[in-house]
């Protein structure tokens, strides 16, 4: 069939020359472009003026819905008051105040804040973190990161590195060295349309041992993995797996380091993964709804056994040789600070508790639509997994995507699979809304 086409858009009105877009096919969006102009509540508004149901609240990290004015207020107020502060040897309030405000919210224990500005940023700072750690601690040896197949952790070296999807690797030949891989969880064979977690799986997190048997344990210094991968499709965490994990983690002293980049800030209906599965890491890197996705920034959250341990040496010396110009920048504090009353005041960091289930029932509907082969979920995420057509893998999901858009809702696509995870102000009446059009577009693209 012919690829579906943007019908809702106008021409000859914008130059698209210039910006080279990122993780997009640029030469076919530019003959046809999707573009928002403006935005509020649950829906963006497209430059023809037409709703369009936020499904993937952005990328990931509008959680509390677009267009607050809280958020607005607290950055233009920032903005003329300080607009920038070095945090190298020096610092400003709101710095402080924000770090103590997530360590609240922090999994017992994670109460240690380092300021990045991205998830790329948190995943490689976690990881320089743990190699450090390990040096002060007399263990030099540990050097080697260990990742995940279908992993995604940004796209910083370090993160590209020991991340596990293909195509973000293939088109770059140098990775860090002493990199090595566990198996990935997504098992169609015996877990396909398994509502939240799945059954089976939790053996896979033994790979740890034949890492420790392959490299020795005393060579390994941190495994990172998403408790919920969310860049490749929403693969929850099979029953016992993340609990495994961190068994074997503490059973050969490394570090555990959970990417919430996606999943942190009540996307599961808690304020953390680690929150909801129960399972503690030893960092967690997170970016995204820290800030409702309106101003750049990210944060670590460390242990304090992992703090301590870099606390050694002279009072005069730095302990960390790392940072960024913008860690902590006045303006994203200040966001993530409204940020964080909004959550607070209209319990949006487990709201999504609530309404799981019927999210979970709504996406699992679309079960028996042509082409379906698997569906899943997990809090406030979920994916439809579609089969490929013959030598042409995405190109239907392309399709449903763009199918969808021209109807009315906005969602991300990887490969075939359409993953969805909407602001946590959503109705049941918006989820219903999600379902429909995206069923419809699934038996039309068919």
């Amino acid at each position: 069939m012919e690829p579906a086409v943007t019908v809702h858009q106008i021409p000859n009105t914008i130059k698209t020359d210039s910006f080279w877009m990122p993780f997009t096919a640029n030469r076919q969006f530019k003959k046809a472009p999707r573009l928002f102009s403006s935005a509020k509540g649950m829906y963006y508004t497209s430059v023809d003026g037409r709703q369009v149901i936020d499904g993937s609240a952005g990328l990931w990290c509008v959680n509390a819905g677009h267009g607050r004015p809280q958020i607005a207020a607290a950055v233009e107020r920032q903005l003329s008051t300080l607009d920038f502060a070095p945090s190298f040897n020096m610092g400003h309030p709101l710095a402080f105040d924000f770090a103590e405000r997530l360590a609240e919210i922090a999994p017992k224990g994670l109460d240690r804040i380092f300021f990045t500005n991205s998830g790329s940023e948190s995943v490689d700072t976690a990881l320089k973190i743990a190699l450090a750690y390990h040096r002060a601690a007399g263990q030099p040896t540990r050097t080697r990161l260990i990742g995940r197949e279908r992993g995604y952790h940004g796209v910083g070296f370090g993160g590209m590195s020991v991340g596990g999807m293909v195509a973000n690797r293939r088109q770059f030949a140098t990775h860090l060295p002493g990199v090595d891989h566990i198996r990935h969880t997504h098992d169609l064979a015996r877990n396909a349309f398994a509502k939240d977690q799945p059954d089976h799986g939790a053996e896979l997190a033994d790979d740890v041992e034949r890492m420790v048997a392959l490299h020795g344990a005393d060579t390994i210094a941190a495994v990172i993995v998403e408790p919920v991968p969310g860049s490749t499709a929403v693969l929850p965490a099979p029953k016992g797996y993340l609990q495994r994990l961190r068994e074997l983690c503490t059973k050969h002293g490394i570090l555990l380091i959970f990417d919430e980049v996606i999943t942190g800030f009540g996307r599961l209906g808690t304020p953390f993964a680690a929150n909801f599965y129960g399972v503690t890491p030893d960092m967690m890197t997170t970016a995204k709804g820290i800030t409702n996705g309106t101003v750049p920034c990210g944060a670590v959250f460390a242990s304090r056994q992992v703090h301590d341990g870099l606390m050694v040496g002279p009072d005069n010396a730095m302990e960390l040789f790392h940072g960024y110009t913008y860690s902590a920048h006045p303006v994203a504090c200040a966001a993530g600070l409204a940020t964080l009353d909004i959550y607070k005041d209209e319990g949006l960091l487990t709201r999504g508790a609530s309404l799981s289930d019927y999210w979970r029932d709504g996406l699992h509907s679309l079960k028996g639509l042509p082409n379906v082969v698997d569906i899943r979920n997990q809090g406030l995420m979920g994916a439809v997994e579609l089969s490929a057509r013959d030598g042409a893998v995405g190109a239907r999901g392309y399709d449903v995507m763009v199918d969808c858009f021209n109807r009315g809702l906005y969602f991300r696509m990887s490969g075939d699979s359409l993953a969805l995870s909407p602001p946590l102000i959503v109705e049941k009446s918006h989820i219903d809304d999600i379902v429909s059009i995206l069923g419809d577009a699934i038996k039309r693209v068919a």
